[in-house]
């Protein structure tokens, strides 16, 4: 008795010390859109069970009972209209906060047949957050199967839509989570604040059930750079007056730094809370060493088969188990342990002491005091921890069009697309459309093809651009074909600019006709020419023997072509006999006179000619005249 006593007295010093803490309620809009005289835009604040629809809305009437206001007893036996007929509008059940626990009231209301639980408060304060019982001795097992989602509205919204629904009036409006979690960009950062503990009853037995199915997805995510994934644990520290006392030696590590409670809440049996803190280390230090080797997905299966191999129900919770599944997924045990460090040292283990400080919240992210949590892009999720829940928060963690593949899947999101092209822009000849299906709804956005950017509103229209547009849906402008004939009006450069080719006329963009040379007599003028119209162009022919001339637009005779063709022909080849002959005697003229002029130079050499001689004698009267003087 006394040792439970010590528990409780140690609880109470963690709780006491958590309560200083920052809590943040998590909201998502409620809009009424009627009647008129309650018309407008509220907060409510999400329930922390149940599974809110994340990056969507729901539209529904709200029905109030008239008796079982705090829905605390079964619906089944009361007349009640909650449960939706074919093609019926969905129904929210209004109920008074008091006297039963939050996770009950949607619990009867869900098995009632509504489609989401409204909780009005009963006092004017700020929103709170709709929790699951802290109770250790409640093992409800509906807690787990809340599927609706709940809301708690304040006060003065829940008595406005009370009195009007005494009034006759309809009350309707939407539930909005698509701004609920934040999304910035093209990939989300999450968190899970988890436990290694399997001995914390419907808790833990969820969060490891969560952990194992929700691992296939996780690692996708993670592989494929859509996701960054980081597990945390939550630790607290012995106060400084109980450092020595039993409990703290038992629960905490490093003389009092890093603590946890007992997993049974008895000191007198089973594994202590230092075992716990110490596994949950050796977790947190597997996923860092993992990270540095570049596959951080790992943790999912380390901490997968250590649930399945080491349970603490079969007194298998050790380090030597651990060290066996770490060596099976081919990690480095001797890493691991170097990050755990000495668990008995009066030191600060670096790995906790950052998990410690992150549990304090920034930003717009309150501190984590509750087991398990699970952030999105820095905002505390609220809801089953359950894959299929915790998968839509993560999609709507993308920024529009970014999302995977499997955000879009037919059973996560409804395709808007699919219909009307979502009211977008859409062309029917190339079956383009500018809308684009996102986890949170449509959105209207000039499509990119082939590398051919479109511009415009995505709305009422889209227009391509640049030197390729013409391959794209024409460019937006007009295109045709007949007889086997492709005509297009895109020009194609870097214009933007639609013309009518050569035989037709239009604007270019929504139609061109085909021009009739024949009938306005723009072709085929000369006489006995035939004119036939052809789509975009025209042949010409003529009457009888005749040939047309295309060059000339004239029609002649076959014969005279064939005469007049062979007379040329005739007239050319003497033309070119004649001219071979007078070459040929240049030719011969022209090596006659230079083997006159080569053998008169040779006989110059040896026969002087008589005038070569007299030069010679001239000269040599010269040369004699200086020797007389």
């Amino acid at each position: 008795m006394r040792e439970r006593l010590g528990v409780l007295a140690f609880v109470w010093l963690v709780l006491c010390g958590s309560s200083l803490a920052r809590f943040i309620v998590e909201k998502n809009s409620l809009k009424v859109t009627s009647p008129d005289s309650i018309k407008g835009v509220h907060e409510c604040a999400i329930g922390n069970f149940g599974v809110p629809q994340y990056g969507g809305t729901m539209v529904g009437s709200v029905f109030y009972p008239k008796s079982n206001h705090k829905a605390c007893e079964s619906f089944h036996d009361v007349d009640v209209p909650l449960k939706n007929k074919p093609g019926g509008i969905p129904i929210f059940l209004l109920t008074d906060r008091g006297e039963c626990y939050f996770t009950l009231k949607a619990w009867n209301a869900q098995n009632g047949g509504a489609a989401a639980i409204l909780v009005a408060d009963d006092r004017d304060e700020p929103l709170i957050t709709m929790d699951t019982p802290e109770d250790h001795d409640i093992k409800e097992e509906y807690m787990q199967n809340i599927t609706i989602p709940s809301a708690l509205i304040s006060k003065d919204l829940g008595d406005k839509i009370k009195s009007e629904l005494s009034k006759g009036e309809m009350v309707s409006l939407k539930l909005d989570w698509r701004e609920a979690l934040p999304h910035p960009d093209d990939r989300v950062e999450y968190e899970l604040w988890t436990n290694s503990n399997d001995e914390c009853g419907a808790k833990c037995e969820s969060q490891l059930s969560f952990v194992k199915d929700f691992k296939g997805v996780a690692q996708i995510l993670e592989q494929d750079g859509y996701t960054q994934f980081t597990p945390r644990y939550i630790t607290w520290y012995c106060p400084d007056a109980f450092k020595l006392s039993k409990q703290c030696k038992s629960q905490c590590i490093n003389h009092g730094r890093y603590c946890a409670p007992d997993p049974e809440q008895d000191f007198s049996r089973g594994y202590d809370g230092k075992d716990v803190v110490v596994q949950n280390l050796r977790q947190a230090c597997f996923f860092k060493v993992a990270n540095e080797s570049g596959k951080p997905w790992k943790w999912w299966d380390y901490v997968t088969d250590f649930s399945i191999r080491c349970p603490m129900k079969e007194k298998k919770y050790t380090k030597e188990c651990a060290d066996q599944v770490i060596q099976s997924l081919g990690m480095d045990v001797k890493k691991i342990d170097k990050c755990i460090g000495d668990t008995e040292a009066d030191v600060d283990n670096q790995i906790l002491k950052a998990e410690q400080e992150a549990q304090i919240g920034k930003g717009s992210r309150g501190d984590v005091t509750i087991l398990p949590t699970l952030v999105v892009n820095n905002r505390q999720y609220r809801g089953k921890l359950e894959k299929e829940a915790v998968l839509k928060a993560i999609c709507s963690g993308f920024e529009e069009t970014t999302e995977p593949a499997i955000c879009l899947a037919r059973d996560m999101q409804t395709d808007e697309c699919l219909e009307n092209n979502g009211g977008c822009w859409h062309d029917k000849i190339s079956n383009l459309t500018a809308c684009r299906d996102t986890f949170r709804g449509r959105v209207c956005q000039c499509p990119i093809v082939q590398g051919v950017k479109f511009f415009g509103d995505g709305y009422t229209h889209c227009e391509a651009s640049g030197a390729l547009r013409c391959s794209v849906s024409s460019g937006g402008c007009w295109r045709g074909t007949q007889n086997g004939r492709t005509y297009s009006a895109c020009i194609d450069d870097q214009t933007k600019g639609c013309k009518c080719p050569s035989g037709f006329r239009g604007d270019g963009v929504k139609s061109c006709e085909d021009i009739n040379e024949c009938k306005e007599r723009l072709a085929c003028q000369c006489p006995g020419c035939i004119c036939k119209n052809t789509w975009g162009s025209y042949e010409c022919s003529c009457n009888s023997n005749l040939l047309y001339i295309q060059e000339h637009d004239t029609c002649i005779s076959k014969d005279a072509t064939t005469k007049y063709s062979w007379g040329f022909v005739w007239v050319i080849i003497l033309g070119l006999a004649v001219a071979g002959v007078a070459g040929y005697g240049i030719y011969k003229y022209r090596i006659r006179r230079y083997m006159d002029s080569e053998i008169r130079a040779i006989m110059a050499q040896y026969m002087p000619l008589d005038s070569q001689g007299e030069v010679a004698d001239q000269a040599g009267e010269e040369r004699a005249l200086p020797g007389h003087v």
